[in-house]
C-alpha cells in the first residue's frame, strides 16, 4: 500500500469522443453551441420569473431554481471539454477531476431533488387548490429548497471523500469527456469494495425515494383529475403537470439509459455518448418545454424581451 501511495498520479486523461483530429472541430462547435443555448434558455426563464411580478408563486420559483442549477449542471463539465478541444489537451489534473466530479453529483443530485419537490408542489396545486397558498407559502419554498441543497450537498460530499481514500497508479485514461464517478474509481488500483458499496447504496436510495415520491404525488394528481366532471377542467388541471413530466420522463429516461449501457459495456466510449442526453440535451431541452407550453413564461419574455419572441 505504500508503495501505491507513493506512485500517486497527478492528473488524468480524458478521452472524450473521438481522437480524430478532424472531427474535434465538429465536437468543439456543436458542443460550444448546445452549451451557449442552454445558458442563454435558462437565463431567459430566471429574468423571466425574476422580473415579473405575476410569476412570483411556488411553481415558478422552483422552475428558476432548476433553471439555475441546470446552467450551473452544464457548467462544471462541457467548458473544460472545450477547452481541451481547444488546446489540444485531454488532461485534468487530479484536484481538478475530484472538483469536477463533486461538482457533477452536487448538481445531478440537486435537478433530482428539485423535480421531487416541483411534483409535490403540483400535487398541491391540483389536490388541495383551496389550500395551496397557505400551505406552500413563501417559508416552506425556501426550506424545500434548502433541504435539497443540504442532502445533495451531504451526497457529493461523501461520494468525493470516499473518492479521496483511494490511490491512482498508471491507469489514468477515463473513456469519458468528463470525470464520472463510476468511471474514476474503477481506475484505481486500491480496492474500491467499499466505495462501490457507498456509490450503488446511495443511487438506489437516492433514485427509489424521488422517484416513489414524483410516482406517489402523481397518482394522487391523476385520482383528482379524474373526480373533476368537465373536460374542460380535466385538461386545464394536466395541462399544469405536461412540462414537469416532461421533464421529469427525459431526465430519468436519458439517466437509466446510461446507467444501463454502462452495465453493459462500463468501459466504451459509447457510454459517453449516451451520457450527453441528461448531461447536455436536458438541461438544453428544459427551457423549450417550459416556455413552448407555458403562456404566463411566453407573455413575460415578450413583455421584458420587446416583443421579438
Amino acid at each position: 500500500m505504500k508503495s501505491r501511495n507513493s506512485t500517486q498520479i497527478s492528473e488524468f486523461i480524458l478521452l472524450g469522443f473521438s481522437e480524430d483530429p478532424e472531427l474535434q472541430p465538429l465536437i468543439f462547435g456543436l458542443f460550444l453551441s448546445m452549451y451557449l443555448v442552454t445558458v442563454l434558455g435558462n437565463l431567459l426563464i430566471i429574468l423571466a420569473t425574476i422580473s415579473d411580478s405575476n410569476l412570483h408563486t411556488p411553481m415558478y420559483f422552483f422552475l428558476s431554481n432548476l433553471s439555475f442549477v441546470d446552467i450551473c449542471f452544464t457548467s462544471t463539465t462541457i467548458p473544460k471539454m472545450l477547452v481541451n478541444i481547444q488546446t489540444q489537451s485531454k488532461a485534468i489534473t487530479y484536484t481538478g477531476c475530484i472538483t469536477q466530479m463533486y461538482f457533477f453529483i452536487h448538481f445531478a443530485g440537486l435537478d433530482i431533488f428539485l423535480l421531487t419537490v416541483m411534483a409535490y408542489d403540483r400535487y398541491v396545486a391540483i389536490c388541495h387548490p383551496l389550500h395551496y397558498t397557505v400551505i406552500m407559502d413563501h417559508g416552506l419554498c425556501v426550506l424545500l429548497v434548502l433541504m435539497c441543497w443540504t442532502l445533495s450537498f451531504q451526497n457529493s460530499l461523501l461520494q468525493s471523500l470516499m473518492a479521496l481514500r483511494l490511490s491512482f497508479c498508471t491507469n489514468v485514461e477515463i473513456p469519458h469527456f468528463f470525470c464520472e464517478l463510476n468511471q474514476v474509481v474503477h481506475r484505481a488500483c486500491s480496492d474500491t469494495f467499499l466505495n462501490d458499496i457507498v456509490i450503488y447504496f446511495s443511487s438506489l436510495l437516492l433514485a427509489f425515494c424521488t422517484f416513489t415520491g414524483i410516482l406517489y404525488s402523481y397518482s394522487k394528481i391523476v385520482s383528482s383529475i379524474r373526480a373533476i366532471s368537465s373536460a374542460q377542467g380535466k385538461y386545464k388541471a394536466f395541462s399544469t403537470c405536461v412540462s414537469h413530466l416532461s421533464v421529469v420522463s427525459l431526465f430519468y429516461g436519458t439517466s437509466l439509459g446510461v446507467y444501463l449501457s454502462s452495465a453493459v459495456t462500463p468501459n466504451s466510449c459509447s457510454t459517453a455518448t449516451a451520457s450527453v442526453m441528461y448531461t447536455v440535451v436536458t438541461p438544453m431541452l428544459n427551457p423549450f418545454i417550459y416556455s413552448l407550453r407555458n403562456k404566463d413564461i411566453k407573455s413575460a419574455l415578450r413583455r421584458h424581451l420587446g416583443g421579438q419572441l
